[in-house]
């Protein structure tokens, strides 16, 4: 049996940098984000879903414009609330044919929206990466070149950060105080201590 990990956080905490480390040990990752970006154009079903709510000037010349969807989403809870609830069940079907091909101890799903999308039920232990704020939007900013007030905007439109560390089962630092690597090997262990005892079963 294959553990399954996922990994969450606030924007710009650092997950992918998490990730990356997790990488180099050998252990397969799946990012949610980057396979939504794919399915907005691969998935026929997904596209003519979003066009039908949201036209078709989200796909000028026929792919799909993120920065258009931001546009139409940024003030529009309601909008992003929609946009999620057509995306995530796609990408929780790609999930699990992903799955089904590793063949690793474990494996790890990085997904910003986990818990939101209740993809956090599919998994066996769920990773926070924790951030502070003022980091955090330091790091959006040089990212994504938007200003505070943007950034603000997003923010708010998420689900807390408090809430979402009540589903945590492991917590990572990332203040660029606490050492990274030292904090993914010990997870890393455990993990594997964890596939060893439920192979065992």
């Amino acid at each position: 049996m294959m553990l399954k990990v996922g990994i969450t956080g606030g924007m710009g905490s650092g997950k992918s940098t998490v990730c990356n480390i997790f990488s180099l040990l050998g252990i397969p990752i799946f990012y949610a984000d980057d396979e939504a970006k794919k399915l907005y154009d691969t998935n026929k079903d997904l596209k003519s879903s979003i066009i039908k709510h949201f036209g078709t000037s989200v796909y000028p010349h026929g792919v799909f414009d993120r920065k258009i969807m931001k546009t139409l989403i940024l003030n529009d809870p309601q909008k992003l609330t929609l946009l999620n609830e057509l995306v995530h069940p796609k990408v929780k079907e790609a999930t699990e044919e992903w799955i089904q091909m590793q063949q690793a101890p474990y494996i790890i799903k990085e997904a910003a929206l986990l818990i939101e999308s209740d993809s956090y039920k599919q998994m066996n232990e769920i990773i926070f990466v924790d951030s502070p704020i003022e980091l955090r939007m330091k790091r959006i900013m040089q990212r994504d070149q938007l200003d505070e007030n943007q950034i603000k905007q997003l923010l708010d439109a998420q689900m807390s950060i408090n809430e979402k560390k009540q589903y945590a089962t492991q917590t990572i630092i990332n203040d660029e105080k606490h050492l990274l690597i030292p904090q993914v090997l010990s997870l890393h262990h455990l993990f594997l201590t964890k596939c060893a005892e439920l192979n065992t079963l």
